[in-house]
């Protein structure tokens, strides 16, 4: 089969993201299919773009990812919703592919965005398994993509789907994303490359999607295996300067986040990174560790610095474990960048204004204060 494998995303505030995800999906297809990867990050016009490539290329099947339902520039003037769903009408008028989305986006919220994009089939959760399963499906090789667990499918007008279950993969054993085939203006323009050294979140933070996304039961990559991919993504591209670790908290587990570092370490990796990083299980020879092997910054969700919002929230952690983190990060030489919100449930004008005093007192690097 043919596969054209279509990353939607286009935002690039504040950078540019290669997309991971869909690198993952694309390697863990069997070589016997034809593969190709369209970016559209970089397009002036992405539906023109989309078209002139259909015409062109003819695939049986367009995997579409998508990455983010928001947008991440703030305007308000752009609807992602509506620009998926353009994407899928551009492949129904110049190509007869079967249409599959998937990705992070549609993983939050997938029966709604099956309704409004109308794809053929949606995969929601990890695709390396279930989408190679759901080809043979389209060929007329399989049962039904809806007997496939986190697969969605009409039936008529009918939506049918299987639940996801638990049974998540050992990310240890995916093969490595071949980054041949990304864009070179991601390098060109914005130097910046993902790793990601595990899968799912054990927290319970009450408004994320990671859990939702990546499940809750958490898998490791070897450290090895980790470096290897770095040492790998710059010899492939050698005007990456910079890594972000994409895992929804590196330092948790705390013990893996100081293999992953240790063999940094001991390899002699020079690049400089960043993370997300949390309060619970942060301290200071964790952070030389992180340190030593690179880490130059780290994006932290505090979200409030009363405990009560904090407690309300489910975070795991008080304002008290705020404060050491940023001493400790300071004492390092770790920049920290904290993300704070007001307006959530049950907060007060009172909290707000102590959250405020708290950001000021605190005098982070970096404070972000989100409305929500």
């Amino acid at each position: 089969m043919k596969i054209a494998f279509v990353s939607g995303n286009r935002e690039q505030l504040p950078d540019a993201v290669v997309p991971l995800g869909l690198l993952y999906v694309m390697q863990s297809c069997p070589d016997r299919h034809d593969k190709v990867l369209w970016d559209l990050c970089f397009e002036q016009a992405p539906e023109e773009a989309l078209a002139e490539r259909l015409r062109a290329y003819q695939p049986d099947v367009v995997a579409v990812g998508m990455r983010n339902v928001q947008n991440n520039d703030y305007s308000g003037i752009r609807d992602n919703v509506t620009y998926y769903r353009s994407l899928v009408e551009t492949v129904r008028a110049h190509s007869d592919a079967s249409v599959v989305l998937g990705g992070g986006g549609f993983s939050v919220m997938p029966a709604e965005l099956m309704d409004e994009i109308r794809p053929d089939f949606g995969v929601a959760g990890e695709g390396e398994a279930v989408f190679p399963r759901l080809l043979e499906v389209i060929a007329g090789e399989g049962d039904g993509g809806s007997s496939l667990p986190g697969v969605y499918a009409w039936e008529g007008e009918r939506l049918s789907s299987t639940p996801r279950g638990d049974a998540f993969l050992d990310i240890d054993a995916l093969p490595v994303p071949d980054r041949r085939v990304v864009d070179q203006r991601y390098y060109e323009r914005f130097g910046i490359e993902s790793v990601q050294t595990k899968r799912g979140c054990s927290l319970s933070c009450e408004y994320c999607t990671y859990p939702t996304i990546e499940g809750r039961a958490v898998r490791r990559r070897t450290p090895k295996r980790v470096v290897d991919e770095l040492f790998d993504l710059v010899a492939q591209h050698e005007q990456t300067k910079h890594l972000f670790i994409v895992d929804s908290v590196f330092n948790l587990p705390r013990s893996h986040a100081m293999a992953v570092c240790t063999e940094m370490i001991e390899r002699g990796w020079s690049l400089p990174w960043t993370c997300y990083a949390n309060p619970i299980g942060f301290d200071e020879p964790l952070a030389r560790r992180m340190a030593e092997a690179g880490c130059v910054g780290m994006e932290i969700g505090s979200d409030s610095g009363c405990d009560e919002v904090l407690r309300a929230l489910n975070k795991g952690f008080d304002a008290p474990s705020i404060r050491r983190m940023h001493q400790v990060a300071k004492r390092v030489g770790i920049k920290d960048c904290h993300s704070f919100m007001v307006g959530t449930p049950s907060e007060t004008l009172d909290h707000v204004r102590r959250t405020l005093d708290f950001i000021v007192d605190l005098e982070p690097f970096c404070a972000c204060l989100l409305y929500t």
